[in-house]
């Protein structure tokens, strides 16, 4: 096989605007009848649809190797939060393991009370997803949550809209998240330098959403409190492991690696050896039993089906859907952008565009548009993303406030879809459907707006002549 990847036509042609969309309709389609016809999984349909894309660029004179090598620095560049990504699967086996996260969720308990429920679950769901990103924070005490509204009377749409809203938030903010990693590989900045810029939306949006919550919540200040339900979560945890306020301090741990700057792959693999370390000292747990709970997760029974359910996740093959589906996500990506097909569709609208919230508008659109097209947040970052950075570039608008506005309108929106895997997986875990908890995830729309907001006002727009800041990604 030719090792010369990078030959390129030179007869190649511009698409027409119909040709440009043909690949996302064709990918719409192919998604619809894969995922909403057929119940599978989106890697397939947006597969066929990245062959159908190349052979369209191929159509218009890209070469197989100048597509071939697109495919390969793009996923190259996606390396990082690759890597991470796995390493939180094994990081989250590990914490639960290590009696970590049980125990945030048994002392989390001990707070609740109907008046302040919402708010205290929303909290909760926060500290979670820090630790572990929102699909953790969702699975384990998410879980635990909506069995104590539902014993308690509280409505289990509004409850599960807090559970989002404090995934969400802390699996935004959090090094030791996908999401955000995945953003900053995209875009190809620092993943510190991206979490501390989006506090400035990201604060607003959270107290606006907390105090919605503390709102509502006085509406249940007469439910009857039942604290049967919580005793037996919290018996049901202590049987299974050693619950201890002490084991709360490695939370610290994350604190430090957002103080410190350690980079991610070296700051996560230090809080997995961590939790391993308790898990064999303070748990008991063997060293096969520790090796298999960062491979393949958590496998404990209970006679407390919340907690078989809140215990049982984690694993590098917990990732295996996630990180596929970001590869052949990053491969379509690549292809349309190689094919000039995402220039095509946004020159006509970019170039009517004179104000920055506009521009930020746009990107909130079309971020929705590809988690709603792609089934997957995934794809919410990766099209816009590849789509924007040039634009924001030749604005003058710094890459990381793309990145801001990728998680401010992208990765937060994705479980208000309800056939996307987000929203897909928050039902399958909370039961409750992204239609009926959508209006109550305060945080997922409100972020947004506050982002759009910041944008129309030129509040905290960050451009690359104000600022001496690279972004080229720090060392992994």
């Amino acid at each position: 096989m030719s090792n010369n990847i990078d030959i390129e036509n030179t007869n190649v042609k511009e698409p027409s605007l119909l040709i440009a969309i043909l690949p996302l309709l064709l990918m719409a389609a192919s998604l619809i009848v894969g995922v909403g016809i057929y119940g599978t999984d989106p890697h397939i349909p947006i597969f066929v649809s990245a062959f159908f894309a190349t052979i369209i660029a191929m159509s218009l004179g890209h070469t197989w190797g100048s597509i071939q090598k697109e495919i390969f620095d793009t996923i190259y560049s996606g390396m990082l939060p690759l890597i991470i990504i796995m390493l939180i699967g094994a990081f989250i086996g590990v914490w639960i393991n290590a009696g970590i996260v049980p125990s945030i969720v048994y002392y989390g308990m001990d707070f609740l009370s109907p008046t302040w429920f919402l708010l205290t679950a929303s909290i909760l769901s926060m500290l979670v997803g820090i630790v572990g990103g929102a699909w953790l924070a969702a699975g384990t005490v998410g879980l635990a949550l909506i069995s104590i509204a539902e014993g308690w009377g509280i409505p289990l749409e509004i409850t599960a809209g807090a559970i989002v809203s404090g995934v969400y938030i802390g699996g935004k903010i959090s090094p030791l998240s996908d999401t955000p990693n995945l953003v900053a590989g995209v875009i190809g900045i620092d993943v510190f330098t991206h979490i501390k810029n989006m506090l400035y939306t990201t604060i607003p949006a959270m107290i606006i959403s907390f105090a919605l919550y503390i709102i509502i919540g006085f509406k249940f200040s007469e439910s009857s409190l039942d604290t049967a339900q919580i005793t037996s979560i919290q018996n049901a945890l202590s049987e299974n492991f050693t619950i201890s306020p002490l084991l709360i301090i490695p939370f610290i741990f994350i604190i430090l690696i957002f103080i410190l700057k350690i980079p991610a792959i070296p700051g996560m693999s230090i809080g997995v050896m961590l939790g391993a370390v308790i898990a064999f000292f303070v748990q008991g747990s063997s060293i096969g039993t520790i090796f298999t709970s960062m491979y393949l997760g958590m496998s404990i029974e209970s006679n407390n089906e919340v907690v078989s359910s809140l215990l049982n996740q984690g694993g590098i093959a917990s990732m295996e859907l996630v990180v596929t589906l970001f590869i052949i996500a990053l491969a379509f990506g690549a292809i349309i952008k190689k094919g000039g097909m995402l220039d095509v569709i946004l020159f006509p609208i970019a170039k009517k565009i004179k104000r920055t919230g506009s521009l930020v508008t746009l990107t909130g659109a079309t971020c929705y548009v590809s988690n709603a097209v792609g089934c997957d947040k995934a794809m919410g970052v990766i099209v816009p993303g590849k789509m924007f950075i040039d634009e924001y570039k030749s604005r003058g608008l710094h890459p990381k406030f793309l990145s801001r506005n990728l998680e401010d309108c992208g990765t937060v929106m994705a479980p208000l879809i309800p056939w996307s895997t987000d929203g897909i997986f928050i039902f399958s875990i909370l039961g409750v459907s992204p239609l009926a908890y959508g209006p109550y995830a305060f945080f997922c729309y409100v972020c947004t707006f506050v982002a759009i907001f910041f944008a129309y006002f030129n509040i905290k727009t960050n451009r690359i002549e104000k600022e001496k800041v690279s972004v080229t990604p720090k060392s992994v």
